[in-house]
């Protein structure tokens, strides 16, 4: 019986298989030869076909021989049959013949649904190819489409520049920001530029350059720098201070980035809409710094806080301390990789009052949210304070970094305080393509002494835009409203500001808004980026500055970030150890955060105590009401030099 039920079994298999098969066939069948694909296709698809064939012809060779010797195993076991042997045992050669059988049919069913499956392959091949095909000439079509449109749109941009009856000299009218190149109004569009959304609305003021008649005599045909007064001399040649030979050696490489693969989006399909900070990531999606080194890292060029000390002039200080904002997103342009999310109580110094003239301390002050304290004293005469929060979401096709928190920065001689925010970063093409990511959104930078502010608006990328990509304008104007430079430049590579002469308003355009115009002399260089070290691409992009933050240096908290395992295994090119001891540390932590819980638990409630728990208790900093801001925010308290000069860390929670 049970030989029986097999066999059925694979008859109904045997009809199912092949009788599907055929009504798939008919289902499909009907359009075969509205179109055809072209030869090269054709070509591929009659050897796919062919090799399938062959593959057929081998299966069947195999049921031929399987057929041959099924007929003789049964032959063999019917002469058993009518030999005079025990019940038992022929009740045991009838299962065997039964077997047998079944093998036999099963082949003969094996082959057949091979064949089926080789024609509607055929078939349904000939079909998705031409629908394959179909999809590739029409995105052809779109984007070559969509290209001449802007090329169309930039030829009829230069030729309405250049018509009769539109100024010429002595003056030459742009889009405001346009102050870097005039290359961009009569140049073609690369044809490899990778182009994105639409851009949102423009900035609203036009900038005219002018050239006042004293300063045609003074510059005598020349193209050296244009003196606007005494006072503005400390702009010129802001970016360009020579970075002489630092006393203490550092180091120039690190080791070079493995190559690994690992797919994001098996990791990120289940955290769409999560905090970031709470996805466990592996250390392929990193590089090797952490937050707390990202952070400092904002101060490489910190030579234009030393510049504007100088200046006697609050609008002109307002400009250097906005290109300085600006001059913190330069390292972001290729660094797409995420740093180290800092374990609770972890710490970063910066100890370079040699060559920098600042000493910086970071101290990770909370976890969930991610929160860091920065306090930097400078012996030029300024310092610099901040706790960012991150806030992060990923939303599937890009992701978004939204810093939380204001940036204090005070010139002790004048007393002038600005304050200001960072701006968010976008990470795109998470999931489909080459990632890439923009900076967007207004800054204000507010100078609380003088109330001379700055509007800075990061312009998002867009494919339909003549601009530059990744611009940046600005606007500074003292407490009365009154606009004394243009700012403009791109947040990658360098920042111009010129100085206003003269602003009027513009005449309505057809959608009823109006601008004010803007007549500026030349502009000046404020900020340049420095050039990324030699092998920077296989060093995750590191920046001079960003080379040496992880550098061993004796004597530092043993809670500094170089001293993290993990983040130092991933350095040297060993990213399963770095995984593994990633985990650890994480695990550490969390064993951390239960402890302070039972410890609260004992005195107060099980709600009390997740509260109690999760309020750590920074070593170097506290949290105080911000007067300017209204907010509550961690400012240093002191101590910290003070210990490592004594050695004496004995206060320092065992992190690592």
């Amino acid at each position: 019986m049970k030989g029986r039920g097999c066999w059925e079994s694979a008859s109904v298999r045997s009809f199912c298989s092949s009788g599907c098969l055929n009504k798939l066939k008919k289902d499909d069948s009907g359009d075969d030869d509205d179109e055809t694909a072209s030869p090269a296709d054709k070509s591929e698809l009659h050897c796919t076909i062919q090799s399938l064939s062959l593959k057929l012809d081998d299966l069947s060779t195999c049921n031929d021989l399987i057929a041959k010797h099924g007929a003789a195993l049964q032959r063999s076991l019917s002469e058993l049959d009518g030999l005079k042997i025990p019940y038992e045992s022929s009740e045991k050669l009838k299962a065997v013949n039964e077997r047998a059988t079944l093998f036999r049919i099963t082949s003969n069913a094996m082959i057949n649904a091979c064949r089926d499956f080789l024609e509607l392959a055929e078939t349904h091949s000939r079909k998705w190819q031409r629908a394959l095909q179909y999809e590739q000439e029409q995105r052809i079509h779109l984007e070559e489409t969509i290209e001449q449109l802007a090329k169309q749109h930039n030829s009829l941009e230069r030729a309405f520049r250049s018509a009769p009856g539109r100024a010429t000299n002595p003056t030459k009218s742009f889009s405001e920001g346009s102050l870097l190149t005039p290359k961009g109004e009569d140049s073609e569009e690369d044809e490899d530029t990778e182009y994105f959304d639409a851009m949102e609305d423009s900035t609203s003021f036009i900038t005219v350059i002018t050239e006042a008649k004293e300063d045609r005599k003074a510059e005598g045909g020349t193209t050296g720098p244009v003196d606007w007064t005494s006072s503005d001399n400390v702009l010129d040649g802001a970016s360009l201070v020579p970075k002489g030979p630092p006393k203490v050696k550092r180091r120039v490489r690190i080791p070079d980035k493995p190559n690994y693969s690992l797919n994001l989006w098996s990791i990120m399909k289940n955290c769409i809409g999560r905090e970031l900070s709470k996805i466990p990531m592996p250390v392929n999606f990193n590089e090797p710094l952490s937050m707390l080194q990202r952070l400092t890292e904002d101060l490489e060029y910190h030579h234009l806080l030393d510049k504007a000390v100088h200046c006697t002039s609050s609008v002109e200080q307002m400009c250097l301390v906005a290109a300085f904002s600006v001059s913190s997103y330069s390292t972001t342009v290729h660094r797409i990789a995420k740093p180290f999310n800092p374990m609770l109580g972890e710490t970063f110094e910066l100890d370079r009052l040699d060559d920098m003239g600042l000493r910086s301390l970071c101290e990770q002050v909370s976890h969930h949210p991610p929160s860091a304290a920065h306090y930097v004293f400078s012996k030029h005469g300024w310092s610099l304070w901040q706790e960012i929060t991150i806030s992060s979401k990923f939303r599937g096709k890009y992701l978004s970094i939204m810093p939380l928190g204001a940036i204090h920065l005070e010139f002790q001689a004048s007393g002038n305080h600005y304050v200001w925010r960072k701006s968010t970063s976008t990470v795109h093409n998470i999931i489909v393509g080459k990632l890439w990511i923009d900076q967007t959104g207004d800054i204000e930078i507010v100078n609380h002494k003088t109330q001379d502010r700055c509007q800075l608006k990061f312009l998002p990328y867009s494919y339909f835009s003549k601009e530059v990509a990744r611009k940046v304008t600005g606007v500074v104007s003292d407490s009365q409203g009154k606009a004394h430079y243009v700012l403009s430049g791109s947040w990658d590579e360098q920042m111009e500001c010129a100085k206003i002469v003269q602003s009027s308003p513009s005449s309505p355009s057809s959608d009823g808004k109006q601008k004010t115009v803007y007549q500026t002399l030349p502009a000046k260089l404020l900020w340049k980026k420095y050039p990324l070290p030699e092998n920077a691409e296989n060093m995750y992009y590191f920046s001079e500055l960003a080379l040496t933050l992880n550098e061993h240096e004796e004597g530092v908290a043993p809670t500094d970030s170089r001293l993290r395992p993990d983040q130092r295994l991933m350095e040297k090119g060993h990213w399963d150890e770095a995984n593994t001891e990633k985990q650890r540390l994480e695990e550490k932590q969390r064993l951390s955060r239960r402890r302070r819980l039972e410890a609260c638990s004992r005195g107060c409630g099980t709600e009390e105590a997740e509260k109690e728990a999760d309020v750590y208790m920074p070593l170097w900093f506290e949290k105080r009401l911000d007067p300017l801001t209204g907010e509550t925010a961690c400012m240093y308290k002191g101590g910290y030099w003070e210990a490592k000069e004594r050695q004496d860390w004995h206060m320092c929670p065992n992190i690592f």
